[in-house]
């Protein structure tokens, strides 16, 4: 079907237990997700309630249209870096409408069914853009984890080095102490949970943010919170409102509209596939596009911000027992509680906290152990992760994910021309051959003839025999265009010097595409044999 979200097929078998178990993982998830969506809301120079807003609305509308029976969606911290430029450049109101420019292309490629083109992205560009992202992201909370006094870091890579150097001496030892402490509970909770029972289950990400709330609040300390930064964050439910739009710079929206949506496609299919993993199942991806693609639509006309699958509290839903799309559902209702009636308690969240959490969050998110592992690999795939990675952090997504899959495809078409080989048919099994050389030559072919293995046949054409040239193309899997043209300029030379080509063995997609290119009309039926053996029959005996 078209549109199917996988809440339709998921309470087969449904059952009271299964239901306890999506409440139960909804709650914690959504615990879970309060202070990562805040954190990734104020990271990205946003208000805080733009990153519960999406959490509740685009988390809801991820679970219930989505191709996933346990995806949870929402902020996710890769988008932090590209939020975080588009606001600075161009304001909140163009970041809302590049956010539904963003879901109008999820949801196309929905439609035309491009979700499993997103898994041919290589493995070296993803991990490059994701360690570049985290990079970015624990680079932009120095400013917070050290309590710096600067009114606006820069989004380009030079500019914010050089504002924290030259804010170096306004360091806040009591906003530090803090972050370190924060930083220090999350990793021993971490360490620690398997041995705490049911305490446990409490993430470490709410304990910390938790007791840095409430040591601030009890020793009145001298630290930004979200009160004193945001005035806290409202305690009412979300308000639909069109947001303005400058057609002067939508047109420069473009650009921001795709990288927000390549990036929401690689990260939310990257997501399921992990999920489909753990649980043993398999996701649509095509659905799961078209549900990011609704939400992303959305969620700007409640003053939020992008969303998309997300790893952490994906994971975090299996584990805590979720098993159908209702528990990334209660996950929104349970945010939404919260906001409705414990919002007031959020004013006294020292922001020092959530960048400690923040810095936890980039160092898990990135793949640091495939840098320490590059020397395993070779010297393509070191130069393009690297290449990616230093792009992402010193430029930005687009042009580091460009060059990057710039760099790929020439490896590719590097490594796959080199499989392709000619060899002459020799030796005892061709020993008609032997006294006829320079008459009548017969080549094999391996690989694939493509353009970047038409060489193979040009080289041929500079020692062209006087009678008959033969080319076994049995294992040839593969012909492009450019390869069927170059076999086709072969036969028009051989056919201007007199020479007659055989050509043995043409089947499956070669011999399909020779029939498209109307190749095999040029040629006379004699010309065309099963086998090299036949093919030499025909031309010792012609």
């Amino acid at each position: 079907m078209f549109f199917h979200p996988k809440i339709l097929d998921s309470f087969a078998g449904y059952n009271r237990k299964l239901f306890t178990k999506d409440v139960l993982a909804g709650l914690t998830v959504g615990i879970v997700a309060l202070p990562l969506a805040m954190a990734f809301a104020i990271a990205s120079g946003l208000k805080p309630e733009a990153g519960i807003f999406t959490a509740i609305i685009a988390g809801g509308l991820i679970s219930l249209l989505g191709g996933s029976r346990v995806q949870i969606g929402g902020p996710a911290g890769a988008f932090i870096v590209i939020v975080y430029g588009i606001v600075e450049r161009y304001g909140v109101p163009n970041l809302l409408f590049a956010t539904a420019m963003s879901g109008v292309f999820l949801f196309l490629m929905g439609v035309f069914r491009l979700g499993t083109l997103v898994r041919f992205i290589p493995i070296a560009v993803i991990i490059g853009f994701t360690n570049g992202i985290a990079f970015l992201i624990a680079l932009s909370q120095i400013k917070d984890f050290f309590g710096l006094q600067i009114e606006k870091m820069p989004a380009q890579f030079f500019q914010a080095v050089q504002t924290l150097y030259a804010a170096a001496n306004t360091v806040n030892p009591t906003a530090l102490a803090l972050a370190c402490a924060s930083l220090a509970v999350l990793v021993a909770w971490k360490i620690s949970q398997k041995h705490l029972g049911w305490l446990g289950h409490i993430p470490g990400t709410v304990v910390a943010m938790v007791l840095a709330t409430i040591v601030t609040t009890l020793f009145s300390l001298p630290v930004d919170t979200i009160g004193s930064r945001f005035g806290g964050i409202p305690s009412g439910l979300p308000q639909f409102e069109w947001f303005p739009i400058s057609w002067d710079s939508a047109q420069f929206m473009v650009t921001p509209a795709l990288t927000l949506a390549l990036l929401g496609a690689i990260e939310s299919l990257l997501c399921a596939r992990i999920a489909d993993g753990v649980i043993h199942d398999r996701h649509d991806s095509n659905q799961e596009l078209m549900a990011q693609g609704v939400a992303n639509v959305v969620i700007p006309f409640f003053g939020g911000m992008p969303a998309t699958g997300t790893i952490a509290r994906t994971v975090t839903n299996i584990e805590s027992g979720g098993n159908t799309p209702l528990s990334g559902i209660i996950h929104s209702l349970t945010l939404l509680i919260i906001v409705l009636f414990a919002a007031p308690l959020a004013k006294n969240i020292p922001l020092s906290s959530l960048a400690a959490i923040l810095i936890y969050v980039a160092w898990n998110m990135g793949e640091w152990k495939k840098f320490v592992d590059l020397k395993q690999f070779r010297l393509p795939y070191r130069i393009t992760i690297l290449s990616v990675f230093l792009l992402t952090v010193i430029l930005d997504l687009t042009v580091a994910v460009q060059v990057g899959l710039l760099l790929a495809f020439i490896t590719f078409i590097y490594r796959i021309s080199s499989l392709s080989r000619c060899e002459r048919a020799e030796g005892k099994d061709f020993s008609k051959l032997a006294n006829l050389r320079g008459r009548i030559d017969a080549y094999r072919i391996y690989g694939a003839i493509f353009f970047g293995a038409v060489k193979l046949l040009e080289k041929m054409e500079e020692n062209l025999p006087t009678q008959t040239l033969l080319l076994d193309l049995k294992n040839v899997i593969y012909v492009d265009t450019s390869g069927m043209d170059t076999i086709m300029e072969l036969a028009h030379l051989c056919k201007i010097r007199n020479i007659k080509l055989i050509i043995c063995g043409l089947d499956h997609q070669p011999l399909e595409m020779a029939e498209r290119s109307g190749f095999l009309e040029k040629l006379p039926q004699d010309c065309f044999c099963p086998d090299l053996y036949s093919g030499i029959e025909v031309a010792t005996h012609a």
